[in-house]
């Protein structure tokens, strides 16, 4: 190739190939031995936020990767901490993201900074983003790793203690025990709440003296759920236990160890079960008999999934709803030894679920190609941390969404070969996702336009799901995308979803028809929507 095409491949996107082991205008390498353009550090925040760095990816550590978003996070709240704050209440409150940690970890930096009223602004912002007692010493392992334990953040956490009602409080005390190393004690020894409520001085006591006897019988005066809890441990048999747990409302965590194999404890507990609970205890359920196919709990649980509102209530995630349906459907836990049979009813209702916890998207109309990366990194890296779902089986489903939605949505998997993938909106996510695993290859993300190409495809938007890891191609996928526009449709659009929280996008910010976002965002469909009409 001589100089003249070099310099014509490497500084206009349009022009011949020019593999991705070499680098266009304004590209960076990425961690595959690739090249893709360097996103600016709010989109990596809102990457952070969604998508964690928890599990790391095929290619970068969770120690490498956090400390890159970690930067990227401080970056942004020395350009505007109040922005940042309001983004890290944004994602979190709206439940977007997977998992809540990340916005925590942030929020505990945004804690550390050094303008007063950053730290004012993340310490008023705390009881809206550590909602729960778990959530709270989450927090406090985060934040004493950036800061010391003075008379602000004191006061922060203290005002999470006095800001809660006192039933609120009793169920806290009574479900999350400890976290990272800290209990609810350590904190309110060292934050000192002060309050004039009665029952939440009484609860406060019993906290920080759980053996003392005065401060026992106080709480339980005070709030009927921590006297529900002593009469429980006091129970003499299975069917006390049951009725205890029904009239106090009880949840799980206040139930003996020994009684949690009963199948008539579980039917209790069912009674007034939060949704997320019940969700995540479907297979012990399921394995102590209370729930089997053509049951009363199966049909039971079946009909609460079926309500979009309560879905939207309990903030549950897409990502965890298919995990949930995973772990379901397989009829053995993850860990330990557990089993059960799972009831059709029930995964027949995490399915649709999945659906429903996107919220009402209308159809665009639009002829959309959904193209999925099964390259090995996808297998390799880890969804939001989970243990047992990584990024492939997730962005699989996520495909899924559009199918369900769109008339004219086509869907491909690739590697570095692309190939059609005949699935339909009557599919279930379960069977997807096994589509989906069976390939594993380098990473090549021009493969999709090259297929629409190839096949003589006409599309409107190009949705991609990937970690921008691309490597492998003879071209880069902004070049496959310029020739698809020139070839075929000049307003073709290109929407990139992210998988994990690296810093690059194989396209660029310059490019008004073009869109990356982080993948596992459970407003994705919704602002790809937006933007596929606009």
């Amino acid at each position: 190739m001589s100089y003249r095409n070099l310099m014509k491949s490497i500084f206009n996107r349009g022009a011949g190939a020019i593999p991705q082991s070499m680098k266009l205008q304004g590209q960076v390498p990425n961690a595959a031995g690739g090249h893709y353009f360097p996103v600016n550090d709010w989109v990596r925040l809102d990457r952070f936020l969604v998508l964690g760095t928890e599990g790391g990816t095929y290619y970068a550590g969770a120690l490498s990767l956090t400390l890159e978003n970690a930067e990227a996070v401080l970056r942004c709240l020395d350009e505007d901490g109040a922005l940042t704050v309001r983004r890290i209440v944004d994602v979190s409150q709206s439940g977007r993201a997977p998992k809540n940690d990340p916005a925590l970890f942030a929020l505990a930096l945004a804690t550390a900074h050094g303008d007063a009223n950053v730290r004012r602004a993340a310490l008023d912002a705390l009881p809206k983003v550590a909602r729960t007692g778990t959530h709270v010493l989450a927090f406090a392992g985060y934040v004493e790793t950036v800061r010391g334990w003075g008379r602000s953040l004191r006061r922060g956490v203290a005002g999470w203690f006095t800001g809660m009602e006192s039933e609120r409080l009793a169920l806290q005390a009574v479900k999350y025990r400890q976290r990272e190393g800290w209990a609810l004690r350590d904190l309110l020894r060292l934050a000192h709440p002060l309050t004039d409520d009665l029952a939440s001085r009484a609860l406060f006591d019993w906290i920080a003296h759980p053996e003392n006897g005065k401060a026992i019988a106080n709480a339980r005066g005070a709030a009927p759920l921590i006297d529900g809890l002593y009469r429980l441990r006091d129970a003499k048999s299975v069917r006390q236990a049951a009725d205890l747990i029904v009239k106090y409302s009880l949840p799980r965590e206040a139930v003996p160890t020994e009684l949690l194999n009963e199948r008539e404890v579980w039917d209790a507990l069912l009674v007034a079960m939060p949704l997320w609970a019940m969700v995540r205890n479907l297979g012990k359920m399921s394995a102590v008999g209370l729930i089997a196919p053509g049951s009363a709990a199966a049909r039971y649980v079946a009909d609460r999934l079926a309500d979009a509102e309560q879905l939207r209530r309990a903030r549950m995630h897409p990502v965890q709803i298919l995990l949930a349906l995973r772990t379901y459907a397989q009829g053995r836990g993850a860990l330990g030894s557990l089993t059960w049979a799972p009831a059709p009813v029930v995964s027949d209702a995490l399915d649709q679920a999945f659906d429903r916890s996107f919220g009402f998207v209308t159809p665009t109309g639009k002829r959309i190609l959904v193209a999925v990366d099964v390259s090995g990194s996808m297998h390799g890296s880890a969804c939001a941390g989970s243990k047992v779902l990584n990024c492939l089986e997730a962005g699989a489903a996520m495909a899924m969404s559009f199918v369900r939605v769109e008339d004219q949505a086509h869907v491909i998997a690739f590697d570095t070969g692309a190939r059609a993938v005949g699935v339909s909106r009557r599919q279930r996510l379960d069977d997807v996702t096994r589509t989906f695993a069976q390939w594993s290859g380098g990473t090549d993300v021009a493969q999709p336009m090259r297929y629409a190409l190839d096949k003589g495809l006409e599309v409107d938007a190009f949705v991609v799901v990937t970690d921008n890891e691309t490597w492998a191609g003879n071209q880069h996928p902004v070049q496959a995308l310029a020739r698809y526009r020139k070839q075929v449709n000049p307003e073709a659009k290109a929407v990139v979803m992210a998988c994990s929280a690296n810093g690059g996008s194989v396209v660029p910010d310059d490019d008004a028809r073009a869109m990356g976002i982080a993948g596992f965002d459970a407003a994705a469909p919704r602002i790809v929507n937006d933007f596929l009409r606009s």
